[in-house]
């Protein structure tokens, strides 16, 4: 693992990434988390772990990757780093001053989030990590097995589930966002209770349906954040923003489209939890920096042109959580590398986009 690692970051990669939620990613350990960011610290790159948990054990969880980073030597950023559900409501304090004091310890740690309550994943997500070994397949085999089917069950309503974050599901807030199968579209919009009610079943019993009707393939919201964390979270200096989007599904997250202008529209101009030059800081310089591009995130004379011009007084996100991919107002320029690809409200056909490498970053383009 350290040899493709190294191999990956001399080919230009930026970093590791992390998914220890989720299998596999689940089953490492903090020993073998440590030696690969060796391998990351040695190339100069950072890395982005979701963490293990954000809910029951949230704060155990920043803690073991900030001491990963540390004993390391390795740069960190923290993923859409949230404290939620009930457990966690108005903690975010209590992650601020992690933050603050691993800083002071000479961590280099950013971190972001998306201006949203609800976060998004996948149904099978949810499931205990046990649940998933083997693969997939595995995994459907489990939910047709009694045995199984009840311990699933009691890790979910009863001890709380390692895949919903050490929590129990609360199926009021776990709602259907696309699925795979197109005769299935009739779930989405409809939490698993209101699912279970439809069908006169339990909502575990409509959990385990539709993960077997859809083949694992089913994605979800879930409405489990706090607004004072959020604020709270976004206000820190080594913010930035960052949407967590993801484009699948019938009724995807609003934040893949609205995540930018909302941070614009309703905290800066609506309510001010940042003023403007904060906020664009979040959004580029900060960004920029983290990703070690050191000629993009500003406007300055000689640098790439990178550029999104707004008008404060009405950029605003129109994405919904019934129309999700509505773009958003207020923005009727955007330039990549120079090249308009919106003028004047209307995209263009312009490709100027191109691949960046941890070495091409560095050079400056003719």
């Amino acid at each position: 693992m350290r040899r493709l690692l190294a191999q990956g970051l001399d080919e230009g990669a930026l970093g590791m990434s992390s998914g220890l939620t989720y299998t596999p990613g689940m089953y490492a350990d903090a020993a073998e988390l440590t030696a690969l960011c060796e391998v990351v610290a040695s190339r100069g790159g950072y890395w982005c772990p979701h963490h293990r948990s954000y809910g029951a054990g949230a704060l155990e969880a920043y803690a073991e990757v900030v001491a990963i980073a540390r004993d390391s030597g390795c740069a960190l950023h923290l993923a859409h780093a949230t404290m939620n559900f009930e457990v966690n409501r108005g903690r975010a304090g209590e992650l601020l001053a992690l933050v603050d004091a691993a800083v002071a310890d000479g961590v280099d740690l950013t971190l972001d989030t998306y201006p949203y309550l609800p976060g998004s994943t996948t149904l099978a997500a949810l499931l205990p990590g046990w649940a998933a070994v083997g693969g997939p397949a595995e995994t459907l085999r489990r939910l047709t097995d009694p045995a199984a089917r009840a311990r699933i069950r009691a890790d979910l309503e009863v001890h709380g589930s390692d895949g919903c974050h050490g929590v129990v599901a609360d199926w009021d807030r776990v709602q259907v966002s696309g699925v795979r199968e197109p005769a299935l579209r009739p779930a989405v919009g409809l939490t698993v209770r209101q699912l279970a009610q439809r069908d006169g079943v339990e909502p575990f019993e409509a959990f385990t349906r539709l993960l077997l009707d859809d083949g694992l393939g089913t994605t979800i919201l879930q409405h489990v954040g706090h607004e004072e964390n959020v604020r709270a979270i976004m206000r820190h200096p080594v913010h930035c923003g960052g949407s967590d989007g993801l484009l699948t599904g019938d009724r995807p997250h609003p934040r893949a489209y609205g995540t930018f202008p909302r941070y614009l529209g309703a905290y800066v101009r609506e309510q001010g939890v940042l003023s403007l030059p904060e906020a664009v800081r979040h959004l580029s310089a900060t960004p920029a920096r983290r990703l070690g591009l050191p000629d993009r995130g500003q406007v300055r004379e000689g640098w790439v042109a990178d550029l999104v011009l707004f008008d404060p007084g009405t950029v605003a996100e129109q994405a919904t959580y019934d129309e999700p991919r509505r773009t958003p107002r207020g923005i009727p320029y955007v330039f990549v590398n120079g090249v308009a690809v919106m003028d004047d409200g209307r995209r263009t056909d312009a490709l100027p986009g191109r691949a960046i490498t941890r070495r091409s970053a560095t050079r400056r383009p003719a």
